[in-house]
């Protein structure tokens, strides 16, 4: 067994090396990006906002097809976070500034948790809600009270999680600085302004065009926006064979490989989700900008090989992945916690 984990580290720390090659961001291919994400989403922004008094049906449909052009804002909003987009740290704090105006999500505060995450993901400890979804371990789900239980068994319920989760995501969790660990005292400022050039943004948009662009176009992207955003975020880390370990015995290369998986889609939609697909390669090094993500693992085909692979049917198991077994190293459901539970409970 030592032996194996030896090997498998030894092509691990082969990898930061490969990745870093392809951390140089270019102007030419983020201009491009800027292009074609900002001018596809306020063309169709538009058409929705003369539409939607014709047809609510239509403006919906519309709205779901916006959402993915606000996701590539939102991951060049990503890579500014990670000063990745562009080689100006300037540049990137004003484009993501402006990305945050369409996809509410706070620029700097967002950016801080972010990071966080990525230098504690599959951590197992007080703060690993920070920047990711809480996930519990078999252990302590069977320590909490039933109250405790119940919360947190609606909380990974999907509906909460998928439909309702992303509104108060982005209305409640990333407006308020619920975060109080003294190196986001900078970031608790920024989310204030952040807060306020939204406020004021928007207000300019009911004043000038009413407040029903904001019901019937704005706000039905904002939700689809966010749905899409969460379930992405959701299956990159709570795959079965994920990674989590106790702080003391966490290794941040088999975080990053293992405790990220690669979500393989058709081509047009890692280009629709900005290749955020790639998160294994984006967990190896946050420098690699989203373009450059898909060439890195083409020309690298040891990256797909060391991946934990996602298809979109192998995907929609992780709605059920809500705990943490520490003995067999994998996510479990409820139903298999439970059952058991009910077995060893017969046995004794």
């Amino acid at each position: 067994m030592q032996n194996a984990h030896q090997q498998e580290m030894a092509i691990f720390q082969q990898l930061p090396a490969i990745v870093k090659a392809y951390q140089m961001p270019s102007t030419k291919m983020a201009t491009i990006q800027v292009l074609n994400s900002f001018l596809p989403f306020l063309g169709i922004w538009i058409a929705m906002y003369f539409l939607y008094q014709v047809s609510i049906p239509l403006t919906l449909l519309l709205a779901v097809v916006n959402a993915f052009f606000l996701v590539r804002i939102f991951i060049i909003q990503h890579d500014c976070g990670h000063q990745s987009f562009t080689g100006s740290r300037q540049a990137n704090d004003w484009i993501g500034r402006t990305c945050a105006l369409f996809s509410l999500i706070p620029y700097k505060y967002w950016a801080k948790s972010h990071n966080f995450h990525h230098g504690h993901n599959g951590i197992l400890w007080e703060h690993r809600d920070i920047g990711d979804i809480q996930t519990l371990t078999v252990e302590e789900f069977r320590e909490l009270s039933w109250f405790k239980r119940v919360q947190y068994i609606l909380f990974r319920n999907p509906v909460v999680m998928f439909i309702i989760g992303p509104i108060f995501y982005i209305f409640v969790t990333v407006r308020l600085p619920f975060i109080r660990l003294k190196a986001f005292d900078k970031a608790r400022r920024a989310l204030i302004r952040s807060n306020i050039r939204i406020i004021l943004f928007h207000a300019a948009l009911i004043f000038f065009l009413g407040y029903k662009v904001i019901l019937f176009v704005h706000l039905p992207i904002i939700w689809a926006f966010g749905i899409i955003a969460i379930w992405f975020f959701y299956i990159q880390h709570q795959h079965e064979t994920t990674y989590k370990e106790w702080k003391d015995r966490w290794e941040y290369l088999k975080a990053a490989i293992q405790g990220s998986s690669y979500y393989k889609l058709p081509k047009l939609m890692h280009w629709l989700t900005g290749n955020i697909g790639y998160h294994h390669i984006h967990h190896l090094n946050a420098q690699v900008p989203n373009y450059n993500l898909a060439r890195c693992q083409q020309e690298n085909p040891i990256l797909k090989n060391v991946a934990n692979t996602l298809t979109f049917r192998e995907s929609l198991k992780c709605v059920f992945h809500n705990l943490w077994d520490e003995e067999q190293q994998r996510m479990i459901s409820f139903r298999e916690y439970y059952r058991r539970s009910k077995s060893q409970n017969a046995a004794n």
